[in-house]
């Protein structure tokens, strides 16, 4: 049957469309280069991997390009807000669109509240350098995640900062897009000059011994060897969730069709490079068993001499203006997803409400910031960033298989991008997303079992009965 144009229309125009390829792109930057770079590498190199966690990345970064190359399809040939929930209805229908969607609920609002909270430790460390002290039961979260099992009581009130930091962030959103954007472009300017300095400084002191050997041998199931890379890779793909966003704000974007791709790939690319650099520079001036600290940069800023100490109060500036921008950029495609589903009648049409004035979907906008806001200051920040990364992963297995589904059922859909090798681009990455699942902790398998099972009552209690067929769905 053929389809054409007609069938893929953008059903909410009223969003204002203020977004260029370079703004798409710094959204997209300012989500990956962040937790990954100022904190994951170190972890995962002094745990798992070693100086060859270059290659943890390198998978995961391979895994996240096949599936950003399937995000591209859609997000060129159907330019809506809404991510892979909207690229799962228009393709596989409802439910399967409703599983997406409740997955990247967990995975926006955890993962936004998660980095939150890490930003608080290094504004926490970045006040310091300058002689503010914040109270310590003001500036951690009054519960902490102990043995995998239960919460126990830290004696802290509340961490204020990251509260604080959602509260000012979600605001911004809703003032506009716009405003949004230009303050991400401007914070991820910042954050960039920081880690190119720390690169360009750092490879003049990289030494053969610190690298050697590569690959450390295995001393346990997943620690070291390859076992340890491949755990890694599981790790660091938090780094690499941030392309999704680029497609979540689609429908905000000047010339979707065009620039929407230019951005999911071009924020890939360029992120790749810059993790791979950074790795050999971190593992280069110091041994990786160094690494397994709060702030690895700055340890192996610290290990290239006391000449370079003026360098280490920039590292936390640039880590806190990082960090601050992945936060914005996990709300911003939170709350569009919200406002998707909402507008296809899979939550209260109340979240589908774009302010008269600023163009936003301010309700969705405030909601899911004051959850945010209340988990950045409560919660723990592993408990929280647990939760993120196997929805994810599911997320992005649906996604490519829709692809190779609509290139048999509706194979003359104009696509203004197309997704090459298909079908074999998308099985690649729907074994690459797989390996990465099965690579992760059990009970990270049941928390997100418990969670389906919670969003299939939900399903079936409100969405089933209220959920209509959007606009821009194919026909079948």
């Amino acid at each position: 049957m053929s389809v054409t144009e007609d069938n893929i229309v953008d059903p909410q125009p009223e969003l204002h469309r203020a977004l260029g390829p370079w703004q798409l792109i710094a959204i997209g930057i300012g989500i990956i280069i962040g937790a990954g770079i100022f904190v994951s590498t170190g972890k995962t190199a002094a745990e798992y991997a070693g100086p060859a966690v270059m290659i943890s990345y390198l998978i995961a970064g391979f895994g996240c390009a096949l599936a950003g190359l399937c995000y591209a399809e859609f997000s060129a040939m159907i330019p809506v807000a809404g991510s892979a929930y909207s690229y799962t209805f228009a393709t596989l229908g409802r439910f399967a669109a409703w599983v997406v969607g409740w997955d990247l609920v967990l995975e926006y609002l955890a993962a936004a509240s998660a980095v939150a909270v890490g930003w608080a430790g290094y504004f926490n460390g970045l006040m310091a350098d300058i002689g503010i002290h914040v109270p310590a039961n003001l500036s951690s979260p009054p519960f902490r995640w102990e043995g995998g099992l239960h919460l126990v009581a830290t004696g802290a009130l509340i961490n204020l900062p990251s509260t604080c930091l959602v509260v000012f962030l979600t605001s911004l959103l809703v003032i506009g897009i716009r405003a949004s954007a230009t303050f991400n472009g401007i914070m991820v300017l910042l954050k960039l000059l920081v880690v190119l300095l720390v690169i360009g400084f750092g490879l003049q002191y990289v030494t053969a011994d610190n690298l050697t050997p590569f690959i450390p041998p295995s001393t346990g199931p997943d620690h070291f060897g390859w076992g340890g890379i491949i755990r890694a890779s599981g790790v660091v793909f938090f780094a690499y969730i941030g392309f999704d966003s680029v497609s979540a704000a689609a429908a905000e974007a000047k010339n979707p069709q065009r620039n929407v791709p230019l951005g999911i790939l071009g924020s890939l690319g360029l992120c790749t490079i810059l993790y791979v650099l950074m790795c050999i520079v971190m593992t280069g001036v110091t041994k990786y068993t160094n690494l397994g600290v709060a702030k690895p940069v700055t340890v192996a800023v610290q290990a290239m001499g006391p000449q370079m100490t003026w360098l280490v109060p920039l590292v936390d500036f640039g880590a806190t203006l990082g960090l601050a921008t992945v936060v914005l950029g996990l709300l911003l495609g939170q709350s569009r997803i919200f406002y998707a589903m909402s507008r296809d009648g899979m939550l209260p049409t109340l979240f589908a409400r774009v302010h008269p004035k600023f163009r936003t979907p301010y309700i969705s906008t405030i909601l899911i910031g004051a959850v945010a806001a209340v988990l950045a200051a409560l919660m723990p920040e592993d408990l929280l960033i647990e939760l993120v990364a196997i929805g994810t992963l599911a997320a992005f297995v649906l996604v490519c298989l829709s692809v190779i589904i609509l290139r048999k059922t509706h194979p003359h859909v104009p696509r203004p991008f197309k997704t090459p090798l298909v079908p074999l681009i998308p099985l690649g990455g729907m074994a690459v997303c797989l390996f990465m699942i099965y690579g992760l902790p059990g009970d990270t398998k049941v928390r997100w079992i418990v969670w389906f099972l919670l969003g299939l009552g939900a399903y079936f209690l409100y969405a089933r009965k209220h959920a209509r067929t959007p606009d821009y769905a194919l026909k079948r």
